[in-house]
């Protein structure tokens, strides 16, 4: 990874989580926790990419893991949001550009519920059985209606900060076109042509030249 973006996900990462930690953690709303965390990964993944969404979503994960008041095992919503970060990062537009809105808060309510089955499914298997106690079904409809609802306020700015961050390949592509233009059009119809003409003129004075010793030559002969 570059070290803009290295720079861009570790600031915004940090931020989410120490909002997360200190104000969405302590609202005490009924079932899940609004998941700022998840919103960021997911807003960086769809505009760096799979890979990028892996190693930022574990990185992520990791310091929720060690970030107090951590209760689980370390590791275990580092590879949640790994495996997460990897699958929004598949859903990255070809061309840089979101045509509509509904893409990515389809994102956010799979990655919502995904997060929310994975992290269940690990912890049954670590013998972590909370989710039960709480109602796994509950979790699910809270975690996707707050992360839903906290969407539009997170994803794009983190996309928009992404890009700027990034130089945006289209913006760059664009201005290598339109320099490309310039420089075509400055080519033909500047020094190019000109420098053409001026060759064309010395080949017509050579010509002429040539003409002109030919003629007195055969003026020369006939005298």
């Amino acid at each position: 990874m570059r070290f803009n973006r290295m720079l861009l996900s570790t600031t915004l990462v940090v931020v989410a989580l120490v909002i997360q930690v200190c104000v969405l953690a302590r609202l005490q709303l009924p079932g899940a926790v609004p998941d700022l965390l998840l919103l960021t990964v997911l807003g960086l993944a769809l505009v760096y990419g799979h890979v990028g969404g892996a190693l930022i979503g574990f990185g992520a994960g990791l310091l929720a893991d060690l970030a107090p008041p951590a209760d689980h095992a370390a590791g275990r919503y580092a590879l949640v949001l790994c495996v997460i970060g990897y699958l929004a990062g598949l859903a990255k537009p070809d061309n840089g550009q979101l045509r509509s809105a509904a893409g990515p808060m389809l994102v956010v309510v799979g990655a919502a519920v995904g997060t929310t089955l994975l992290y269940a499914g690990v912890g049954a298997l670590v013998g972590d059985t909370a989710a039960r106690h709480v109602g796994l079904g509950s979790l699910l409809f809270t975690a996707a209606l707050y992360d839903l609802l906290l969407a539009p306020f997170v994803v794009p700015g983190v996309m928009a900060l992404a890009r700027r961050a990034e130089n945006d390949p289209l913006g760059e592509t664009g201005g290598s076109g339109k320099a490309a233009d310039v420089s075509s059009g400055w080519l033909s119809s500047g020094t190019g042509l000109r420098i053409g003409s001026q060759r064309g003129g010395l080949r017509m004075k050579a010509v002429k030249a040539r003409s002109a010793r030919a003629g007195r030559i055969k003026g020369v002969k006939r005298l």
